[in-house]
C-alpha cells in the first residue's frame, strides 16, 4: 500500500530516466494524470496516456535529447502528506531561474507555477522539476 502516490509517481519517473526507459507505467489517478499533463505542456515528457481497462494505468513516455540525455534532470517532491507546503502567489518559486517548473495544486486545479502566477492564485507546492 502506497501512502504517497504522487511521490511514488515521481520515483517511478526518476527510476525510468536512470534506466533510460522509453516509457514507464504506474497506477492511474486524476491527480497523476493532471501532473502528467502539466509535465507534457511544459515539455518535460513526450506524451502520457491513461488506459481504459481496469485497473487504469498511466503510461508516461519519457523525453530525451539526441544524446540520450533526459529532459528532466531533477524531480523533487516538496509538499508531503506529513508536512504540507502552501505558498501564496508572491512566494511561488522560480526553479532554475525560470528554466524549471513548479507544480501546484490550486483551487482551480493542478497547474504550473507560471500559470498560477498569471491567475494570481497560490496553493500547495506539489513538486519542482528541473
Amino acid at each position: 500500500m502506497v501512502n504517497d502516490p504522487i511521490s511514488d509517481m515521481l520515483t517511478i519517473i526518476r527510476n525510468g530516466i536512470k534506466a533510460r526507459l522509453y516509457s514507464v507505467t504506474m497506477p492511474a489517478s486524476k491527480v497523476k494524470a493532471e501532473i502528467a499533463k502539466v509535465l507534457k505542456d511544459s515539455g518535460f515528457i513526450a506524451e502520457y496516456v491513461v488506459t481504459s481497462e481496469f485497473p487504469k494505468k498511466l503510461i508516461v513516455q519519457l523525453k530525451y535529447t539526441d544524446k540520450a540525455v533526459s529532459a528532466i534532470t531533477e524531480l523533487k517532491r516538496i509538499s508531503k502528506p506529513g508536512l504540507r507546503k502552501y505558498v501564496p502567489v508572491e512566494k511561488i518559486p522560480a526553479v532554475l531561474d525560470g528554466m524549471g517548473l513548479a507544480i501546484l495544486s490550486t483551487s482551480k486545479g493542478i497547474m504550473s507555477g507560471a500559470e498560477a502566477k498569471k491567475a494570481r492564485i497560490g496553493g500547495e507546492l506539489i513538486c519542482t522539476v528541473a
